[in-house]
C-alpha cells in the first residue's frame, strides 16, 4: 500500500515536471470524452483552418474504414489517457475508460526501422520544424538544405501536430506526427516514427497531455518487456577527395656570361696529309711504266 502510494506519488511528480517543460503551444484543456462506439466521424477529415495554414479535406472513400478515427472496444488494464500502438495492425489505441478507447489509423516503421517499448510524451508541439538526422541526410543527400530545419508547414514532413517521445529519459529520435502524405497511414512507410493524418493527430494532441504513457507491441503483437530498438544504420563512407600533386616548378637558370676570348685555347690548324711518294723504279720506263726487273 505504502509502495503504490510513493509510486503514485512520483509519477505525478514527473509528469508535473514535464508539464513545464511543454512550449506554450497547447490548446484548451486535454480531454478524453470519446463519440459513440463503433461509430466514425467522417465529418472530421474535411478542411480546417487551423492557425496560419489551412489543412485539406481527407478523402475518406480512399482511408479503409479500420483505419479512420473511431471509439472502440478495447480490453487493457492500461489507465485512461495511456496511448497504445500496434505496429501490426497499424493502429494507435487511446485508452478513455474501462475497456474502451479511440482507434486511429497509423503508418509506421518500415524493415528495418521497426521499434517497441514503453516511452513517455515529453514534448508537444503545434506545427512542428523537422530537422532530418545526420543519417537520413547521408541516405538521401537531397535532404541537406533541411540540416538547419525545415519550418513547419503543410509540406513538413512532421505535419499539424508532434508528440516527442523519450524512454528511460533518452530521446531515441521517436515522435507521434502528422503527416502531409496521408495515402501512407495503413503501410509500413516511416523511418520508426508513427504517422497520422493532420486532422487525427490534431484531435489526438488535443486529449493527451505531456507526460502520458506510451505502449509500442512487439511485432507479433504482444506487451514489450523492455526497449527493443533497431540495429543502428552502417556509417556511409565518404569518397575520399583526390590527392592534388603540386606541380613540379624548375628553376630558372641564370643565363652563361660571354666567354672570354682571351681565355679561350686557339684551336690547332689541322695539316693535311702528304700525298704517298712515287715508287722508283730502277729501269727505264716503257710508256711511263716501270717494267718488271728480270731475274
Amino acid at each position: 500500500m505504502i509502495r503504490g502510494m510513493i509510486k503514485a506519488i512520483l509519477v505525478t511528480a514527473l509528469c508535473t515536471g514535464l508539464a513545464a517543460c511543454v512550449p506554450g503551444t497547447t490548446t484548451g484543456t486535454p480531454s478524453l470524452a470519446a463519440p459513440p462506439i463503433g461509430k466514425t466521424d467522417d465529418a472530421a477529415y474535411v478542411a480546417r483552418k487551423d492557425g496560419a495554414f489551412t489543412l485539406p479535406a481527407i478523402d475518406v472513400a480512399k482511408v479503409p474504414t479500420q483505419f479512420r478515427r473511431q471509439s472502440v472496444a478495447f480490453a487493457t488494464d492500461e489507465a485512461p489517457g495511456t496511448i497504445i500502438i500496434n505496429p501490426a495492425a497499424r493502429v494507435l489505441h487511446l485508452v478513455t475508460g474501462k475497456n474502451k478507447a479511440i482507434r486511429y489509423g497509423i503508418a509506421v516503421g518500415r524493415a528495418g526501422f521497426e521499434w517497441s517499448g514503453v516511452a513517455i510524451v515529453n514534448e508537444r508541439k503545434q506545427w512542428p520544424t523537422w530537422t532530418p538526422p545526420a543519417e537520413m541526410i547521408a541516405r538521401k543527400p537531397e535532404l541537406a538544405k533541411f540540416e538547419k530545419g525545415q519550418p513547419g508547414g503543410l509540406t513538413n514532413p512532421l505535419g499539424a501536430r508532434a508528440l516527442y517521445l523519450t524512454s528511460n529519459g533518452v530521446d531515441y529520435g521517436y515522435r507521434i506526427h502528422g503527416t502531409p502524405e496521408w495515402q501512407s497511414i495503413g503501410s509500413n512507410a516511416s523511418s520508426g516514427c508513427i504517422r497520422m493524418i493532420n486532422q487525427d493527430v490534431i484531435d489526438l494532441f488535443d486529449r493527451v497531455p505531456s507526460g502520458a504513457k506510451v505502449i509500442v507491441l512487439n511485432a507479433d503483437g504482444s506487451l514489450p518487456t523492455g526497449l527493443k530498438l533497431p540495429p543502428p544504420a552502417p556509417k556511409v563512407k565518404k569518397k575520399a577527395a583526390p590527392v592534388k600533386t603540386a606541380a613540379i616548378v624548375m628553376p630558372t637558370l641564370p643565363t652563361a656570361p660571354p666567354l672570354d676570348i682571351d681565355l679561350v685555347a686557339p684551336t690547332a690548324a689541322v695539316t693535311p696529309p702528304a700525298p704517298a711518294a712515287a715508287p722508283v723504279c730502277a729501269l727505264p720506263l716503257v710508256n711511263g711504266v716501270c717494267p718488271p726487273a728480270k731475274p
